[in-house]
């Protein structure tokens, strides 16, 4: 009976905060304040320091930590050896100064306004230096500046923030109070730990993971892609926890190890729901922690360092952007964009508390004090609007993807899309290909074509691979495999990407050929014109002769295919048919 009252409760707590969720988080997105803090007031809303709805946040918090965790796996996967280099300055240089000088500058005001001591300011002054990447990146990809010139600085800056989570939370592990942690391997042993379990987890991926998701893709068990892709995570930060390290740094550098592996963009899809669902339930537990009554005690407190948090940030920020030679309005507009604080903070002030370097109040306040930076941003951002902007004359153009060309998703690299893809290529247009062919993946490999694994009709993973900013999309799949549905709802999610697409036959033809896409393509019908002009070049015929009758074929089957679509109807037309005469019925046709 015991067991039957707690799974109830547990089924209890899950429905009050899943729809406690769900409700703020619509209304917080429709206000334009993002989901992180709608979930955080839920929390905080049904949590036990204001209505008491939902108990035990402790033991939801570390179930639900595991969406960290999940989260530094997909950072990880981001992290293609190409992008890193591309990105390198900003990432090392504006990433680092950043995060050093405003974590300086943040302990140094803790230091003289709050009174902590050194540990204490340092361990809270690190936090407050990171901002919301979950809050931040929604805004450059509503507003369409995320592969902007302006957007690879901030998302370098975040990367960065989100790499150095890692050196922090060791930090703190070195400063710790707590006697726990004091009986624990020295530092130097933690090195030591930390490169052999790196090097362990690279030669997994390369001699045992990769060989994993090889087999599976050829098996064709998409279901075992997420067993196979939770299993990396979890077991990789196992094996750092099991050796006192953060189990974040093990997802993480899983992540880093199938970056550059064809089956990136299947486990990003794979893992996001999971990351989704499990970030959201840790954001609501941190609500449910934060003390309202130590909130209440000391208001002023919380707003005015939660101010000097976002004008010190956005300070410090505007002036390193002008030191990399930023102009100063975008300067200022990257300093108000990262001046809230973020959601690793909330992680390191726990690690912070655990370590005895905080009391659980002060966390609480911090916590608030996060919360209400991250409230700051959208209005800040949309009241600085007309000031941040360059005005704009007719002759000027706004900024534009820093790729030169179109953008596009070539979905299927068999022998049509190789084609196709090889001739935009020429043009040096960025292409993302897909294809579930595994040993064509190989093959292709083999010859310097970056091909990734996945389903390209399915919208969560075309979302992945870049589809909401890409300018076409061309589906050259074999075979009868694309539905109108499908389509339709593709150029539904991703409006701006014209769709191209192959036809296997004149049936798919007449299928496709109402719907959104742009241009629907037979597969053969251009090689068969082809053949059919070298035949009647072989036989004789005039080239006057040979281009009337591919202008007669042409026109014919335009005719008929208007009528078969306005029919709806494959059999409509059939007498429009170019049939064989009887034979010594006439001339040579």
């Amino acid at each position: 009976m015991e067991h039957v009252a707690e799974g109830a409760s547990l089924v209890r707590d899950g429905t009050i905060l899943l729809g406690a969720g769900l409700v703020f988080v619509l209304v917080f997105r429709r206000l334009g304040l993002g989901a992180t803090l709608g979930f955080l007031v839920a929390g905080a809303l049904v949590g036990p320091h204001l209505l008491g709805l939902v108990g035990d946040a402790e033991t939801k918090l570390g179930f639900a930590e595991l969406g960290i965790t999940l989260l530094l796996f997909i950072v990880g996967l981001e992290l293609s050896p190409t992008r890193l280099w591309r990105l390198k300055q900003d990432i090392l240089g504006l990433g680092l100064v950043q995060v050093v000088a405003c974590g300086a500058a943040i302990s140094v005001i803790l230091l003289g306004l709050a009174h902590f001591s050194l540990a204490a300011a340092l361990a809270v002054g690190m936090p407050l230096a990171l901002s919301s990447t979950a809050q931040v990146l929604p805004m450059l990809q509503s507003s369409g500046r995320l592969r902007t010139p302006f957007g690879e600085r901030a998302f370098s800056i975040l990367l960065f923030q989100d790499l150095s989570i890692i050196p922090m939370i060791t930090i703190i592990a070195a400063m710790s109070r707590n006697p726990a942690d004091m009986g624990g391997p020295p530092g130097w042993v933690l090195v030591i730990y930390t490169v052999l379990a790196i090097s362990g987890l690279i030669a997994a991926g390369r001699f045992v993971l990769r060989p994993l998701f090889r087999l599976i893709g050829r098996l064709g068990e998409r279901e075992m892609f997420v067993f196979a892709a939770l299993f990396t995570v979890i077991a990789a930060a196992a094996l750092m926890q099991a050796l006192g390290l953060s189990p974040a740094l093990g997802a993480f550098v899983a992540g880093v190890m199938l970056a550059d592996s064809p089956y990136r963009h299947e486990l990003e899809t794979d893992v996001e729901p999971f990351r989704s669902i499990l970030l959201g339930l840790f954001f609501l537990a941190v609500g449910m922690m934060l003390n309202l009554q130590a909130i209440a005690d000391r208001p002023l407190f919380v707003v005015a360092i939660a101010a000097a948090l976002v004008v010190t940030k956005a300070g410090v920020i505007a002036l390193i952007g002008r030191a990399f030679r930023m102009e100063w309005r975008p300067a200022i507009a990257l300093g108000l964009l990262l001046s809230q604080g973020g959601e690793f903070g909330f992680v390191l002030l726990a690690q912070a508390q655990n370590a005895y370097l905080i009391a659980p109040e002060a966390a609480s306040l911090f916590g608030a004090i996060i919360t209400l930076s991250m409230a700051t941003t959208p209005f800040l951002m949309a009241a600085t609007r007309a000031f941040r902007e360059e005005p704009l004359t007719p002759e000027q153009e706004r900024d534009g993807p820093t790729a030169d060309g179109a953008n596009a998703i070539i979905v299927g690299y068999g022998r049509f899309g190789q084609t196709v893809g090889q001739m935009l290529m020429t043009q040096d247009i960025p292409v993302t290909l897909i294809d579930t062919d595994i040993e064509m993946i190989d093959i292709a490999g083999e010859f310097g074509s970056k091909v990734y694994y996945g389903d390209g009709t399915r919208l969560d993973l075309l979302r992945q691979a870049g589809a909401a900013e890409a300018e076409m999309i061309l589906f050259c799949m074999d075979g009868d495999q694309l539905e109108p549905a499908t389509v339709e709802s593709i150029q539904d999610a991703f409006p701006n990407a014209a769709l191209y697409v192959r036809a296997y036959d004149r049936r798919a033809l007449v299928k496709l050929k109402s719907g959104p896409a742009r241009y629907v393509v037979r597969e053969v019908l251009e090689s068969a014109v082809r053949m059919a002009r070298l035949a009647m070049a072989d036989l004789g015929i005039s080239r006057a002769d040979i281009d009337r009758a591919e202008d007669m074929y042409r026109a014919r089957d335009k005719e008929r295919l208007r009528i078969q679509l306005e029919a709806g109807d494959l059999r409509a037309a059939r007498e429009m048919v170019a049939a064989q005469a009887p034979w010594g019925g006439g001339e040579r046709p």
